[in-house]
């Protein structure tokens, strides 16, 4: 009976131990910080906005720019790739990433694979252990 509660409670301790294993699910405001963070330290990438290429500090500083200034229009993160990430208001001309191997991209596929990336990790979370 003694070996019965012991075992009982090992089993419960494990079960709260590996509930804080999993991380909370992202916000979708976290999502967006994730995809500007990500375009900030991407390395040897140029950020080309209307015809002028930045680098990743310059990109990120300006895509925080523009979420703050779309404010509650921005609700999720496919939000913010449409509204604020893929192009300009002013000129209508896309976004692009420019790498240092001399591939050139539309930031839309970008940040849609990044969000994709990003998504796909809350998924993977490790199976609990009992």
């Amino acid at each position: 009976m003694k070996n019965f509660r012991y075992v009982r409670w090992m089993l419960l301790l494990g079960l709260l131990f590996s509930a804080f294993a999993f991380a909370a699910p992202l916000t979708e405001q976290q999502k967006i910080d994730a995809l500007i963070h990500s375009i900030e330290v991407l390395p040897n990438a140029q950020f080309i906005r209307n015809g002028t290429a930045y680098d990743g500090k310059a990109a990120a500083d300006h895509l925080r720019m523009k979420r703050n200034y779309a404010g509650s229009h921005i609700k999720t993160a496919d939000d913010f790739i449409a509204c604020c990430a893929t192009g300009s208001s002013m000129s209508g001309k896309p976004y692009q990433i420019h790498y240092a191997n001399g591939i050139t991209i539309n930031s839309a596929d970008y940040f849609h694979a990044e969000l994709k990336r990003i998504e796909a990790q809350q998924t993977s979370a490790p199976t609990p252990k009992i």
